[in-house]
């Protein structure tokens, strides 16, 4: 189930680490501060409830905890002792994906709505929708939020460590990818490395977002 998991959230353009211990779950949490929990309550070494209440005395990352127990009295323990939300087994891919974007937006609060506009380039930020020349342009999660994280900081020269530390949430990794989320970003922006329009690599360096000429 937990390989199942990864797959489908991986897909889903969410970066996914993975344990499966009550204490590498600890050591994970205090080492990579990840944006949100799926806590599964069948641990080997100890019990989900208990794990919870040490993951909540080092961090308030929200966590939606995933249990087979549709017992009521139990999931109004384990939301009192820090889950901000449960799934019970068994459940979909779209159904867990829906779970972890609304604590997250509950985590983050209200947004207002912003928009960038780099010549016919629109991004709004509050929902999540770009359009080139007027035409939504269809973009992964991911994609996105790479777009919107260069846009805006339109001329300036982002280097890769930062879009990996900002956008992909990591403090190392693979340059390439950075350049296959671009490539596939270029082709939706009508551009390409040789031929660019908004985007512009510079070699050795990172990306900048310029309006083109």
């Amino acid at each position: 189930m937990r390989a199942a998991m990864i797959r489908d959230l991986t897909a889903r353009d969410w970066v996914v680490r993975s344990v499966g211990t009550a204490l590498a779950s600890l050591r994970e949490v205090a080492e990579h501060p990840p944006d949100v929990i799926i806590l599964d309550l069948g641990l080997p070494d100890l019990d989900g409830g208990e794990t919870l209440k040490m993951i909540r005395g080092v961090s308030n990352v929200p966590t939606i905890v995933a249990t087979a127990r549709d017992d009521e009295g139990e999931i109004v323990r384990l939301l009192r002792a820090g889950a901000d939300d449960y799934i019970v087994k068994p459940f979909s891919s779209e159904h867990l994906n829906a779970r972890i974007e609304a604590v997250l937006r509950r985590a983050r609060g209200p947004q207002p709505a912003q928009l960038l506009e780099v010549a016919g380039l629109r991004i709004d930020l509050g929902s999540r929708v770009s359009t080139l020349d007027g035409t939504e342009l269809e973009l992964t999660r991911r994609e996105f939020d790479l777009l919107a994280y260069l846009a805006a900081r339109p001329g300036r020269v982002v280097p890769r460590r930062e879009l990996l530390a900002q956008v992909w949430r990591q403090s190392y990794g693979d340059d390439q990818t950075i350049d296959v989320h671009l490539s596939w970003l270029r082709r939706k922006l009508g551009e390409s490395a040789a031929e660019p329009r908004f985007l512009h690599t510079v070699r050795g360096v990172g990306v900048k977002l310029v309006e083109p000429e």
